[in-house]
């Protein structure tokens, strides 16, 4: 496509959230699973690439996860797309089931985690500045409402960002996620005529996520036509009030901490604090001394927070992944116990 040549639709609307998101870069890393979201990105891109209006160079990425017996097949799809719109491909294969049994833990959160991990590598490995990944409206507010029925506050229920930090120069950008359903990006692909895989995983309703695709979302439908796009403003809405609050519970997490905050809070200065910022001071010193908050529910937060009441010490709040927090003299410690081989977190 020359610069003479009109865009289509879809790629006009990506373009401009491309310009919104103000992104500054000279290469990026496409993540394409070979569905129609992550194939019609990458063809997206590719429209404004040859058209002169994208700015910054692409590498594909495809993680094999090995979870199904036509996973090859699908990579080396991806690969063949990749080669005939001119872009390297890089392809990597892993057991991820095999890697979930080994560690005890859910085949679709380590799925998740070493996708991430294999992302963040190629970036590396080409010195990208961006990972784009294919999230749409329908994603966002398939996590919105997971996040509801297991409980969660503001935070969890503003959903996906649609850029996020992922480290010193690297960024995780969604630029599908404020404006694309799945339906656009179905229709974009057969416009284009470039076959997309249906993942027989996403048809299966013992995973929750595919029932609220099925079964929920459809009977909110029938309440508010419109329900996908509102949950995604709402996300939109709440991650604004979300970034305030966390702004001043760095404030409170300064004032409670001691010489060096990884180690202990003041107990009296947490306590001061109001509810909201006072369960987000505990959730970011939990982040800062376990590096993530992989596992962390509200539950746990909720039991750190009982720590905080009445005058007695000597009483300790597990974690996941081996952690413990136990208050003393009034301050809370923060301790990782350690866990047997197998047990412990990517």
């Amino acid at each position: 496509m020359g610069r003479g040549e009109r865009l289509s639709e879809f790629a006009r609307a990506l373009e401009r959230e491309l310009r919104r998101l103000e992104l500054k870069a000279q290469r990026a890393i496409v993540a394409v699973s070979g569905g129609s979201d992550s194939v019609a990105l990458l063809l997206g891109l590719d429209e404004l690439a040859k058209s002169g209006r994208l700015g910054f160079e692409l590498i594909v990425a495809h993680l094999d996860h090995s979870l199904r017996p036509e996973s090859g097949q699908e990579a080396s799809r991806v690969a063949a797309l990749a080669t005939e719109l001119g872009y390297e491909c890089e392809i990597e294969r892993i057991a991820v089931a095999q890697v979930a049994a080994e560690i005890k833990d859910n085949v679709e959160q380590v799925a998740r985690r070493l996708r991430y991990e294999f992302l963040s590598k190629a970036a590396r490995k080409h010195m990208a500045e961006l990972i784009i990944v294919a999230h749409t409206m329908d994603d966002q507010a398939e996590t919105v409402l997971l996040r509801l029925i297991r409980g969660s506050g503001a935070e969890g229920l503003s959903g996906m960002a649609r850029t996020r930090a992922l480290g010193p120069g690297l960024w995780l950008v969604r630029p599908l996620l404020g404006w694309a359903r799945k339906r656009d990006t179905e229709a974009y692909c057969r416009a284009r005529r470039v076959e997309f895989v249906v993942d027989a995983w996403n048809e299966d309703e013992r995973f929750a996520r595919v029932r609220v695709r099925r079964q929920l979302i459809p009977l909110l439908e029938t309440f508010n036509p419109k329900i996908v796009e509102t949950l995604s403003r709402t996300a939109d809405l709440l991650r604004e009030d979300d970034a305030a609050l966390d702004e001043e519970a760095e404030r409170w997490l300064k004032r409670a901490g001691c010489e060096d905050q990884t180690v202990a809070l003041r107990v009296e200065i947490v306590k001061e604090a109001p509810a909201a910022i006072r369960r987000r001071v505990l959730r970011r010193w939990i982040e800062i001394n376990r590096g993530h908050l992989r596992r962390i529910e509200l539950v746990h937060i909720e039991a750190v927070e009982k720590l905080l009441e009445g005058e007695r010490g000597g009483r300790v709040a597990e974690l996941p992944g081996g952690a413990e927090i136990e208050r003393r003299r009034g301050l809370l410690y923060f301790r990782q116990k350690e866990v047997e081989k197998g047990a412990m977190e990517i």
